[in-house]
């Protein structure tokens, strides 16, 4: 969290909504959940929680969301996307058949916050894999999937596709999971289209993803759906998910939130040396496998996404404003949108 209050100091002066005309938004700012007292706090402008130092996300951009877990679910299946949809600031309880607590792999007990009678209204439900028979071959559980109504999102890691597909979630839609699942899956239910070799699958309302590390990069993909791109890219570069590559899946809906980037060719006219503070200075390159631009300084680099125009945002989502000359060149940066010019060099 340090790191991110030493961000704030690289181009922070304001806190205002990347637009092209600088507007700041009537929205309200809340920091994720992290179970302090500043999850009752709001803000008008977005930045980091001055208590607990996360990146705020607006308040309307939370979701409610339903893990289902079984006694034997995998770990990581649930614990990934659990990190992921937390960061991005969604409230996420746990259900289970009963509130009997359920043990992980044989090592982590947890204990449910509801049984599936008496859980409450979840805006996304999701399901994982590890003994995921359990549930799938539970009437009752079956039956609590079926009941769930305006559910906006269904989401499953692993052998959780196989909950989804008893219920008739996946009824003529296409899917994937685990590797060594693939044809078990593809001859229970003939009706779902499975596929093999890709991270994950995205039917629009329904999103399915291979085993257990694939279950990050469809919550990262869900977070790129539901508030773009650029939030999911400051999930995973807070999570260090370095390897992460935003849209490596099967797209099938509308929504593709990876359509209209700029192009790498486009992001090299930023390439370049910068003024800094305390005459020091700064490095602007390109990373072509997520095509983002990294401003290099005390040997780390720190991302800078683009917004739209020359506006671009850092990880605590605040404003980088660049300058181009009467000639469309780039000749420096400011922290605000009329603010010192920091020069090209």
């Amino acid at each position: 969290m340090n790191r991110i209050i030493q961000i704030s100091i690289f181009f922070l002066s304001t806190l205002s909504i990347m637009s092209q005309n600088s507007v700041v938004p009537a929205s309200k700012y809340i920091c994720p959940p992290c179970n302090n007292s500043c999850d009752q706090a709001e803000y008008d402008k977005p930045g980091v929680c001055e208590h607990c130092n996360m990146v705020l996300i607006k308040k309307s951009d939370s979701k409610t969301i339903a893990f289902y877990l079984q006694d034997g679910v995998e770990v990581l299946d649930f614990a990934g996307p659990m990190e992921v949809f937390a960061y991005a600031g969604y409230k996420v309880f746990t259900v289970s058949a009963t509130k009997t607590p359920i043990t992980s792999q044989g090592i982590l007990k947890v204990v449910p916050d509801y049984s599936i009678k008496d859980a409450p209204k979840a805006e996304i439900l999701a399901f994982f894999g590890g003994n995921s028979n359990a549930a799938a071959n539970n009437p009752d559980v079956i039956q609590w999937v079926k009941s769930q109504k305006n559910i906006q999102y269904h989401f499953s890691v692993c052998t959780g596709a196989f909950i989804l597909a008893e219920a008739g979630i996946l009824e003529g839609k296409t899917a994937t999971t685990f590797h060594s699942a693939l044809d078990n899956l593809e001859s229970s239910y003939p009706n779902v289209d499975v596929r093999k070799n890709v991270r994950f699958v995205d039917n629009g309302e329904v999103i399915t993803t291979a085993g257990i590390s694939a279950g990050i990069d469809g919550a990262l993909h869900l977070v790129a759906k539901l508030q773009g791109l650029n939030a999911a890219r400051r999930t995973a570069y807070y999570m260090e998910y370095d390897n992460w590559k935003p849209g490596d899946g099967l797209i099938l809906s509308d929504d593709n939130p990876y359509q209209n980037q700029i192009s790498i060719s486009d992001l090299e006219a930023y390439i370049g040396t910068y003024q800094f503070t305390n005459n020091s200075e700064i490095e602007v390159t390109v990373n072509p496998q997520d095509g983002t631009l990294y401003a290099i300084f005390d040997q780390l680099a720190h991302p800078l996404y683009h917004e739209n125009g020359d506006i671009f945002s850092d990880e605590t989502n605040s404003p980088v404003y660049f300058k181009r000359n009467d000639s469309g060149e780039i000749i420096g940066y400011s922290r605000n949108k009329d603010g010192e010019l920091f020069e090209k060099r």
